[in-house]
């Protein structure tokens, strides 16, 4: 049966659909052309638009993706009209650039602003519940710069890149911080059996708790703590 059904199939339209064989040339014609062109067009951005790209940037690039893509197979598209739009498009990103250089708002409008994350060694709540960002995957960039627990961390800065940097305590300050190793906070105490330093495992604050039912955190009023570690960072 199978062979049968592959021995019916149109193979011609089933590769090139409508198109002749003849079509691939012009295929390969047309791609040379957008690949220079996008060249061309990456060279007049600048460095700043192939770099971590922020919001209007990315885009930006969306759009001469988009506009190079369809003239390299799609015979309707013509391409003198993909090269009128990267003209348009690159013609819009250096205006809206120099207006971004001329005010700071307009610059906040367009790409957004850095945010902080963490400070002292504790998550800024509020920041970081306008971010669209999951603490397991906040944790595991943390972990990628070599940071084991929150008390490593003087500030977690997100860029408007999306990139995060941080900027670390010295060795000998670093405190009793919220562990962010895997599977550190399963299992929270809302009791505790062993005296010692507790990370709250929402917000990160960090004290000091005696025996027996554990107070609701002072920073978010949430109540379960996991054992807070005093790790320092091994580079």
């Amino acid at each position: 049966m199978l062979s049968i059904f592959l021995l019916k199939l149109d193979w011609k339209e089933l590769l090139m659909g409508q198109e002749e064989w003849s079509f691939i040339l012009e295929i390969i014609l047309r791609t040379i052309i957008m690949f220079f062109t996008i060249i061309i067009g990456l060279r007049i951005l600048g460095k700043r638009g192939v770099k971590q790209l922020s919001l209007f940037e990315l885009v930006v690039i969306i759009g001469l993706g988009s506009a190079a893509g369809d003239p390299m197979f799609n015979k309707d598209v013509g391409i003198v009209s993909s090269i009128i739009v990267f003209m348009v498009i690159i013609l819009l990103y250096t205006i809206v650039t120099y207006c971004i250089g001329q005010s700071k708002k307009f610059e906040k409008l367009v790409e957004g602003k850095s945010i902080c994350l963490i400070e002292n060694g504790e998550f800024s709540i509020e920041n970081f519940k306008k971010e669209n960002l999951g603490s397991d995957e906040f944790f595991a960039e943390l972990r990628l710069k070599g940071i084991s627990q929150l008390g490593q961390i003087e500030q977690a800065i997100e860029e408007i890149s999306g990139e995060i940097s941080v900027f670390f305590y010295e060795d000998e300050k670093v405190k009793y911080g919220l562990s962010i190793m895997p599977g550190s906070l399963e299992n929270p105490f809302k009791n505790i059996s062993k005296e010692g330093f507790y990370a709250c495992t929402f917000c990160g604050h960090t004290e000091k708790k005696e025996l027996g039912i554990t107070d609701f955190c002072p920073k978010c009023g949430k109540n379960e703590w996991v054992p807070a570690s005093n790790k320092k960072r091994v580079t």
